[in-house]
C-alpha cells in the first residue's frame, strides 16, 4: 500500500509552467457568430485535451493554458469541420476567429462528417461510431454483435478481453440485471438510437469496481440542439421466421430547453434447434434433439428534457420503458441407448413459456460546469423497476418401456427495485494537475415466488420442489479518488485508488428457511501510464501500461434456489453460496492516430465462479446446471488490430484475438486441470460506390472457441448491407444479408467432472432484410 501511496503523489510532481489566456471567435460566412459550436484544443506535445462550447457571442474562452503548439478541431452541426493548428505565445491575451462553411454533405440540419473513424481511441477508453452499423440492423443488440473487437454469445453475454462477460452501462449508469433481461432491454430499444459506445477495456477507479471483463457504455441519443427534427423508420428481416419493426423518433430544442421521445415496436420470432448426445453409463447414452419457436412482441419508449439554467448549471431528466410479452415453445424428444444401439427409453417434452418483461427506468442529472477546461461537478438519482412473470405449462409423454405421462404448471414472478445516488467531481489544478473523485450509493431490492404443480387426474398438487420464495437485499457503497499529471519525458500518469463496501443478503423461505450474508469492504487501485513513442507525418504513436485490481459479484439470478425446469433431464438452479470473485490485470497496448492497433495483457483471478454442468446427486440420468467457485484462472490475451482510416471511398477494420485461460481448481468434488487457447477474428468495411450508395460487409470467425468449460468448435458469420439515399439524403433504404453463409452453427463439447457430453446448436441467425429510415420536420429555430 506503501509503494501505491507513492506512486499515486508522483501525480502531484512537476515543474511550473506560465498559463496562457486564449479566445477562439467561430462565425458563419456571412459574419454571424455560431453558438454551441464545439471547439477542442490538443496540446501536441502530451496530446493533453481541452474542450469548451460557444457562448451567444460565438466566443469561447480557456483561461489556463500555457504556450505551444496546439491542434483546433471545431465542429458545428450543419457547417463543415475545420482542423487548424495553432502557436500561443507566453505573456499575451491570444485571440483567433474562425470562419464555418456550411457543409456539403448537410441533410436538412443534420451533418455527415464523411472522415468520422469507425473507431478511435480516447484517454482509456475506445470509442464507437454506431452509425454505419445501425443502419444494417434492426436493434441495440445486433448492433453490438457487429461492432468490431466485441462478441455476442447465444444467451446475450458480451465479451471484450477475457472470458468474463463484459459489464454493460446504458447512459453511463450501471443495469445491476441478469445477462437474460439486460439482452431484453437491448434488444429492444432501436439501433438509431446510439449516439456512441464506449469500450472500456480496462476502466479506471471512476468506475465501478465490479467489471472484471471490461465495460461497455451505451450512450444513447438525446435532445440534440438543432431545432425541430424527427425520422421514421421501418423494416423487416426474414430467416426461418424473422422480424418486423417500426418505430418513430421527435426532437425539438431551444436556446435552454430541449425535448426528445421516441417509441419503437418490434415483433420478432426465432427458432433455436439443439442436439446433444450425453454419455449415462458405461453402456448407455441420452440422444436428445429439440426445437423451440420463440415469437414475441417488444416495445420501447424514451423521453427526456434538458435546461440549461446558465452557461454553467444544466438539468437533465431520461426516462425508458421497455415492454417484452415472449412466448417459447418448445418440443424435444429423447432416446437412451445401450452400446448394442438398443432403445430402452423414450420419451417427448414438450414446454411452453409465456413470460412478460416490464422495465421503468428514470434518471435525474445536474451538471455544474465550473470553468472552460474540463472542471465539472456531475449529479446523478436513479430509479428503475422491473417486473418478471414467467408461465410454464410442461408435459412429458414416456413411450418406452411403458407408456405414461408426467404434466405440471407454474409461474414465477420476480419484482425488482433499484434505486442509485452517485456524484462526481472532476477539477483541473494548474500545473496540468487533473483531480477525479466522487461517491456513488447503489441499493437493491428482489422479490421473487414460484409456485409449481403437478397434475394428477384432472387436480393440480404441490411441486415442493420447484415451488420457492426469494428475497435478496443489496446495498453498495463507493468512494474513488484518482489523479493524473503530465511528466518529464512526455508521460502521463493517472492513478488512484476505490473503495466498495458491499451488503448482500438473501433468505429463500420456502420450500426450507435458509440465507446468506455478504458483508465486506475491498479496496481497488489503479495505475495507468502513457507516454508518446514517436510522431510519423503528424500521427502519433502512444504506448499505455496499464493496473487495475477489479471484483465479480454474482447476481441475484446466480444466487437464487429457484430451480428452473428444462426437461426430466436437466435443470437449472442457483447457488446461494457463491462468494465474489476477484481478477488482477496487466496490460500493455498501444494507439496509432488514436486507434488501438495492439495490446497484450494477463489477468489472475481467484475464487472464480462460473457456470457448470453437474450430475444430480440423487438421479444419475439427470443434469443440473448451476453456478459455482472452481479455484483460481490465469488468463493471457493479445489483440492486434489494423485499419484504412475514413476519407476516401473505401475503408476497413480488421484484428485479431488470441486468450489462454489456465484454470486449477476443484469441479464437482474433483480436482481441475484445464487449459484452453482460443482465436477470433474480426473485421469491417466499408465502399462508397456513389456519392449516396454504400456497401458494407462485417464479420467474424471464432477458433477453438470457449464458454465457461463448453469447447467450442469453430463457427462466425458474414454480413452484408447496401445502403442508398434519395431526396437529398432525407431518405435511405438499406437492403441486409446478416449471416449469408449460416455459419453460426456451434458445435460443443463439455467434459468435466461426471458430464460427458456433445452437440451442436443454432438459433435462427441467417437473415435478409430490408430497413427504411426518412427525416422530417427540421426546422432550425
Amino acid at each position: 500500500m506503501r509503494k501505491l501511496f507513492l506512486m499515486a503523489s508522483a501525480v502531484f510532481i512537476t515543474a511550473l509552467c506560465t498559463a496562457q489566456s486564449l479566445q477562439i471567435t467561430v462565425k458563419d460566412t456571412k459574419k454571424t457568430p455560431l453558438t454551441g459550436a464545439a471547439v477542442q484544443l490538443t496540446f501536441m506535445p502530451d496530446s493533453t485535451r481541452l474542450t469548451g462550447v460557444t457562448d451567444e457571442q460565438g466566443m469561447v474562452k480557456f483561461d489556463k493554458t500555457e504556450a505551444g503548439l496546439y491542434g483546433v478541431n471545431i465542429s458545428y452541426i450543419g457547417y463543415e469541420t475545420q482542423d487548424k493548428a495553432i502557436n500561443l505565445k507566453a505573456g499575451i491575451n491570444n485571440r483567433f476567429e474562425y470562419t464555418l462553411r456550411e457543409d456539403a454533405l448537410t441533410l436538412g440540419e443534420v451533418t455527415v462528417t464523411a472522415r468520422k473513424p469507425l473507431i478511435r481511441q480516447e484517454d482509456d477508453k475506445m470509442i464507437i461510431d454506431p452509425e454505419p452499423i445501425a443502419s444494417i440492423s434492426t436493434s441495440t443488440l445486433e448492433v453490438l454483435e457487429k461492432t468490431p473487437g466485441l462478441f455476442v454469445d447465444q444467451e446475450g453475454g458480451i465479451y471484450l478481453n477475457s472470458s468474463t462477460p463484459a459489464q454493460i452501462l446504458i447512459n453511463g449508469r450501471e443495469q445491476r440485471m441478469s445477462t437474460q433481461d439486460i439482452a431484453t432491454i437491448l434488444q429492444s430499444l432501436p439501433p438509431g438510437s446510439v449516439q456512441r459506445i464506449e469500450v472500456l477495456r480496462t476502466p479506471s477507479t471512476k468506475y465501478d469496481a465490479a467489471s472484471s471483463g471490461g465495460i461497455v457504455n451505451v450512450i444513447l441519443k438525446k435532445g440534440v440542439k438543432i431545432g425541430r427534427t424527427g425520422s421514421v423508420s421501418l423494416g423487416m428481416n426474414q430467416g426461418v421466421y424473422g422480424n418486423q419493426f417500426a418505430g418513430i423518433n421527435l426532437n425539438d430544442s431551444g436556446e435552454k430547453a430541449t425535448y426528445y421521445f421516441n417509441v419503437n415496436y418490434n415483433y420478432r420470432n426465432s427458432v433455436d434447434d439443439l442436439s446433444a448426445t450425453r454419455i449415462l453409463a458405461l453402456d448407455s447414452t441420452l440422444q436428445q434433439v429439440s426445437r423451440t419457436v420463440s415469437p414475441g412482441d417488444q416495445g420501447y419508449a424514451g423521453f427526456g428534457a434538458s435546461y440549461d439554467a446558465n452557461e454553467k448549471l444544466s438539468f437533465s431528466y431520461d426516462g425508458r420503458l421497455n415492454g417484452s410479452w415472449r412466448k417459447s415453445d418448445g418440443r424435444n424428444t429423447n432416446l437412451i441407448t445401450t452400446t448394442e444401439d438398443l432403445i430402452v427409453s423414450e420419451n417427448d417434452n414438450t414446454i411452453d413459456n409465456d413470460s412478460r418483461f416490464f422495465s421503468l427506468q428514470q434518471d435525474l442529472g445536474m451538471l455544474y460546469n465550473i470553468d472552460t477546461i474540463g472542471s465539472e461537478w456531475d449529479t446523478k438519482f436513479g430509479y428503475s423497476f422491473n417486473d418478471n412473470n414467467n408461465a410454464q405449462d410442461y408435459s412429458s409423454l414416456f413411450l418406452l418401456p411403458v407408456n405414461a405421462a408426467i404434466t405440471g404448471e407454474g409461474d414465477n414472478l420476480q419484482k425488482r427495485h433499484f434505486f442509485l445516488v452517485q456524484s462526481d467531481l472532476t477539477y483541473h489544478f494548474p500545473y496540468k494537475i487533473k483531480l477525479e473523485t466522487g461517491v456513488k450509493s447503489t441499493w437493491q431490492r428482489l422479490e421473487s415466488r414460484a409456485d409449481y404443480y403437478f397434475r394428477v387426474n384432472g387436480m393440480l398438487v404441490n411441486d415442493n420442489q420447484r415451488t420457492n420464495a426469494f428475497n435478496y437485499r443489496e446495498n453498495i457503497n463507493a468512494a474513488y479518488v484518482q489523479a493524473s499529471k503530465p511528466l518529464p519525458g512526455d508521460f502521463l500518469l493517472k492513478a488512484g485508488v476505490r473503495m466498495e463496501h458491499t451488503n448482500m443478503q438473501g433468505t429463500q423461505t420456502v420450500p426450507g428457511d435458509t440465507s446468506f450474508v455478504i458483508n465486506r469492504t475491498d479496496w481497488f487501485p489503479y495505475v495507468y501510464l502513457s507516454r508518446s513513442l514517436f510522431t510519423i507525418a503528424s500521427y502519433q504513436m502512444r504506448a499505455y501500461a496499464i493496473y487495475r485490481r477489479t471484483i465479480n459479484r454474482p447476481d441475484y439470478q446466480s444466487l437464487n434456489p429457484y430451480i428452473k425446469y428444462i426437461d426430466q433431464y436437466l435443470y437449472e438452479v442457483g447457488n446461494p453460496a457463491l462468494q465474489p470473485q476477484f481478477t488482477d490485470n496487466y496490460e500493455v497496448n498501444i494507439s496509432f492516430d488514436e486507434m488501438p492497433i495492439f495490446a497484450i495483457g494477463r489477468n489472475y483471478t481467484t475464487d472464480i465462479f462460473s457456470a457448470v454442468v453437474y450430475q444430480d446427486p440423487e438421479f444419475e440420468s439427470v443434469a443440473v446446471r448451476t453456478f459455482d467457485n472452481v479455484g483460481k484462472n490465469k488468463e493471457t490475451y493479445f489483440r492486434i488490430v489494423g485499419a484504412l482510416p475514413p476519407g476516401g471511398k473505401y475503408f476497413f477494420v480488421a484484428g485479431a484475438q488470441y486468450n489462454l485461460n489456465e484454470y486449477e481448481g476443484i469441479y464437482e468434488g474433483a480436482p481441475l486441470t484445464f487449459n484452453r487457447g482460443s482465436w477470433r477474428f474480426f473485421t469491417f468495411h466499408s465502399l462508397s460506390i456513389t456519392k449516396t450508395t454504400k456497401l458494407t460487409m462485417n464479420g467474424f470467425m471464432m477458433l477453438k472457441g470457449q464458454q465457461n468449460f463448453y469447447e467450442l468448435d469453430t463457427f462466425g458469420q458474414l454480413s452484408f448491407g447496401l445502403n442508398q439515399t434519395f431526396f437529398d439524403r432525407k431518405l435511405s433504404i438499406t437492403l441486409n444479408a446478416t449471416d449469408v453463409l449460416r455459419t453460426m452453427e456451434t458445435q460443443f463439447t463439455l467434459n468435466q467432472g461426471s458430464i460427458s457430453t456433445e452437440g451442436s446448436r443454432y438459433i435462427d441467425n441467417q437473415l435478409f432484410g430490408v430497413n427504411i429510415r426518412y427525416n422530417f420536420g427540421i426546422k432550425k429555430k
